[in-house]
């Protein structure tokens, strides 16, 4: 709740000798909420890192594409919409959030971009998640 529906939660008395009466408390209010300390919760950089992976892999379309990378050296994007039952566009999206998240790389040899499982960070992404879950 915020300082605003707390006060006009309250209730007020219908006849006030001050007409300020409602601004002052308000104001006071307001000033004592601003000064208290709220500290926001720290994330260690491998927490942060983990959920990046989490998200990543939060989607069963990426779990697919990732499974299919494993056991390839490359792929290009039209193999994987062969394989799995995506539209190309559809795949493309797939492929862009796991490339962001860092979890797959491509290298662009014209007309294709042939992508592949970053090794480094998908060593890194499984340590992070059997850690999490021990």
């Amino acid at each position: 709740m915020n300082h605003l529906e707390l006060i006009t939660r309250v209730r007020w008395p219908q006849k006030q000798i001050n007409p300020f009466a409602n601004i002052a408390i308000y104001a006071t209010f307001t000033l004592i909420m601003n000064s208290t300390v709220i500290q926001k919760p720290t994330y260690s950089q491998e927490d942060i890192q983990l959920a990046k992976y989490i998200k990543a892999l939060a989607h069963p379309a990426r779990i697919a594409i990732m499974k299919l990378l494993t056991h390839r050296d490359t792929c290009i994007c039209n193999d994987i919409v062969q394989e799995l039952p995506l539209a190309q566009s559809t795949v493309s999206q797939h492929l862009k959030e796991l490339k962001s998240a860092g979890l797959i790389q491509g290298n662009i040899t014209p007309p294709r971009v042939k992508y592949c499982i970053n090794r480094d960070n998908w060593s890194q992404a499984k340590t992070l998640i059997e850690k999490f879950l021990q």
